[in-house]
């Protein structure tokens, strides 16, 4: 293995909507905290319109946090296409800043009444990724199979992105090895039920990438509470430990995969 970065400079956190009021008083301080333990750049997906003030807002004081734009399948509502278009002409302003286009999908856990629109949504937001040369970030809660179908019927327009907070199960990471798509590993693979145990020695070391989903899905001994930047640290250790090697290599291994898909060596980024 080549040398391995240190652990000061090695992790890098794909997916925290570190723009959110849950950390409005004491953002800094986390952000310090995480620097100080090696978390170095922090990936912010965006939610619905009314999210990109702030997260655009973070990105100008803070500028190794970096603007993903989207619409959250649970924002999707019947006048999804104005919602898109006023998404989209931010996108193109900011275009140079922008890592990825997120984070979208579809998502059947909480209702299942805008299934129709969240796939339109979701297929405008893959045209997207074609037309400015971007990676997805899928939200795919109760929805992998389908989602999964969806990119198989348009493997041919070249796709690439992550499944964030992967759960899956062995099958699917069967058909997500098949495609150019990475497997975005969060707070679940601390969960002593989360099954992520079963399945992880089975997902490519150069397709995993790490993530916190700050504020949300804090990881074991934390699970409940607010997810903090910081805690990426427990992540990569639990991996680690079911991938057998060390942190050092974990943190090599993601950093790299991450700097990969989402172009962060580019002039731009």
């Amino acid at each position: 293995m080549a040398q391995y970065l240190t652990l000061t400079s090695m992790l890098v956190d794909t997916h925290i909507h570190l723009y959110a009021k849950d950390f409005e008083n004491d953002r800094d301080q986390l952000i310090a905290n995480a620097k100080s333990s090696g978390i170095d750049m922090f990936l912010m997906p965006n939610i619905s319109v009314e999210t990109i003030p702030e997260m655009l807002a973070l990105n100008a004081s803070h500028n190794y946090c970096l603007p993903m734009f989207g619409l959250h399948p649970c924002d999707v509502t019947k006048s999804y296409e104005s919602d898109l278009d006023k998404i989209k002409k931010q996108l193109i302003l900011h275009r140079t800043k922008t890592v990825a286009i997120g984070e979208t999908g579809i998502d059947m856990y909480w209702d299942k009444t805008l299934v129709t629109e969240q796939v339109a949504a979701f297929n405008i937001q893959l045209d997207w990724c074609s037309e400015f040369g971007l990676p997805v970030v899928i939200h795919s809660r109760d929805s992998m199979d389908l989602i999964l179908d969806i990119l198989e019927n348009r493997k041919s327009d070249g796709l690439k992105g992550v499944f964030h907070c992967f759960s899956g199960t062995l099958e699917q990471i069967n058909r997500i090895n098949s495609l150019e798509f990475y497997f975005g590993i969060g707070g679940v693979v601390t969960f002593k039920n989360g099954g992520l145990d079963k399945v992880i020695d089975k997902i490519p070391e150069e397709k995993i990438i790490l993530e916190t989903d700050g504020p949300y899905l804090a990881p074991a001994p934390f699970r409940g509470k607010r997810n903090e930047p910081v805690y990426l640290r427990n992540i990569a250790e639990k991996v680690a430990d079911l991938k057998g090697v060390s942190l050092e290599e974990i943190g090599y291994l993601t950093t790299k995969n991450s700097k990969r898909l989402f172009l962060l060596d580019q002039p731009n980024n």
